[in-house]
């Protein structure tokens, strides 16, 4: 793969996105303003690598190969023109979104991404002078173990953007499934919904988290419970989620009291050591 590829945003995603591309042999630059996020990017990849050699899932030199292929930027200015794609993943705020998408425009990738998991695609395409190179690539945390990636098509995205899209999903050994732009696309609407209920659940005494998590695991064999899968997301991301999809959808993404009291105090989830459940 001879791919040459950026991701902007030093995040748990924006990781997890330069992993999979870099193990998959693409050239790929992540541009993290942070100087302490930057060195914290390379620690969990090389985390992510050692634990990936460790389970038999790349070589020791596979894992020196990815490692060598990724690079650490601090601004948007010193990535090249001309990449194959570039993948947008900062959190989830439309404003902040739709200004580094039109710096990033201005470097002419071949394919421009955003890995919003809410935001409409046409809202984020406005300002762009070229939104038929533009589409949305959802991926999911952990990105090397979900084997999908949500390949979204904006109003103006054009079939050739969606046909490279696809090359690339496949080339990252992933399956693609792909939606029409629409409020929480897919995955998210599915999974905030339940997500949402459980808490409920939680608020109104139905269970322990624990217990509510246990239930959707062994009965519906989801590999992490609701509650669970929300702390490794982030509570302030799921809390965003829902307010969106609230004013699109109605009430029944209204953010349940609970999600809004522990976004409140701090607890986040994993990230902080606390959501619904305590993380060492």
């Amino acid at each position: 793969m001879s791919t040459r590829a950026a991701v902007v945003g030093g995040g748990t995603m924006g990781v997890g996105i330069a992993y999979v591309l870099c193990v998959a042999g693409a050239s790929t630059t992540v541009v993290e303003p942070s100087a302490s996020r930057r060195a914290a990017v390379l620690e969990e990849f090389q985390a992510a690598l050692a634990s990936g050699a460790a389970r038999g899932k790349i070589a020791g030199p596979g894992a020196t190969a990815a490692l060598d292929r990724l690079t650490l930027v601090p601004d948007i200015g010193e990535l090249a023109t001309g990449l194959d794609v570039v993948i947008e993943s900062i959190p989830e705020r439309v404003d902040a979104k739709i200004e580094v998408l039109g710096q990033l425009e201005s470097l002419r990738p071949a394919v421009l991404a955003s890995n919003t998991s809410s935001i409409s695609i046409d809202k984020l395409a406005r300002a762009l002078e070229h939104p038929d190179r533009f589409l949305g690539l959802h991926f999911f945390n952990p990105v090397w173990a979900i084997p999908l990636v949500e390949v979204v098509r904006g109003t103006a995205t054009s079939d050739q953007t969606i046909a490279a899209a696809l090359v690339l999903v496949a080339s990252l050994g992933k399956e693609a499934a792909v939606v029409n732009d629409a409020p929480g696309f897919a995955t998210s609407r599915l999974d905030i919904i339940v997500a949402i209920e459980a808490m409920r659940m939680l608020e109104e005494g139905v269970a322990r988290a624990e217990d509510i998590d246990r239930a959707i695991r062994l009965a519906y064999r989801h590999p992490i419970g609701p509650l669970a899968l929300s702390d490794f997301v982030g509570l302030d991301v799921r809390l965003d989620t829902a307010r969106l999809l609230e004013r699109s959808l109605g009430d029944r993404f209204a953010p349940p009291r609970i999600l809004v009291e522990l976004v409140e105090a701090g607890h986040l989830g994993v990230k902080t050591g606390r959501g619904f459940l305590s993380w060492d």
